[in-house]
């Protein structure tokens, strides 16, 4: 299911802190709590297997609230713990547009969603022409050294341009609205561009050295 006219205009809904998901990239995920493991449940019943990843965000009245564009996963592994808990597996299909919550008799939440904003998505992998890869590994580096991460550098400089700008977004500890910023970005240059200032921010404080 590749098309957006396939896709469903209700979906169950994560509210995840942190929790990055991108078209065409691989979200492990740990469910325990019983209304996840009955929204999960109800996803396999479903032709779709779909579920939307969102962000939480804080609202001035204090209510529950959700960031407006989420990234709908495809459930593509699963496997269950001797005491009930499932291990599973989202792969990103496309992202989308939170139109209105719906109210139910479901334990977990849903919404009622567009993704009319995001046919691309749904197309080949992106390339960023202007990507140097060289300078983009010298700022890593140091960005991993500071937050005292390590990795496998040669698969890592191996990586096609969209798996390692996705991967790196999704991977890297920013805060939730720094991910957001990630998740909305339009293209996949433009998700490099905010990666590297982000990554800059956390090295320098915000200072105005620049790496395009």
């Amino acid at each position: 299911m590749t098309r957006i006219k396939d896709f469903p205009d209700l979906i169950p809904v994560f509210p995840l802190p942190g929790a990055l998901l991108l078209p065409r990239a691989r979200l492990p995920l740990h469910i325990f709590e019983p209304r996840y493991i009955a929204m999960l449940e109800d996803c396999m019943k479903t032709p779709h297997r779909l579920i939307g990843m969102v962000q939480p965000r804080s609202a001035p009245d204090g209510a529950d609230r959700w960031h407006s564009i989420g990234c709908a996963g495809r459930l593509t592994a699963f496997s269950e713990t001797e005491d009930g808990r499932y291990m599973i597996t989202l792969t990103g299909v496309s992202r989308f547009r939170v139109r209105q919550e719906v109210a139910g008799f479901t334990p977990y939440r849903r919404a009622e969603v567009e993704w009319a904003d995001f046919n691309r998505d749904c197309g080949e992998a992106e390339h960023d022409g202007g990507f140097e890869r060289e300078a983009f590994f010298s700022l890593l580096e140091k960005f991993f050294a500071h937050h005292a991460l390590s990795t496998d550098w040669s698969s890592l400089k191996e990586a096609d341009d969209e798996m390692l700008i996705n991967s790196l977004s999704m991977l890297c500890p920013f805060d939730p609205d720094e991910k957001q910023a990630l998740l909305e970005a339009p293209s996949l240059p433009t998700r490099r561009e905010t990666l590297v200032t982000l990554m800059q921010f956390a090295l320098h404080g915000g200072d105005d050295e620049t790496l395009q």
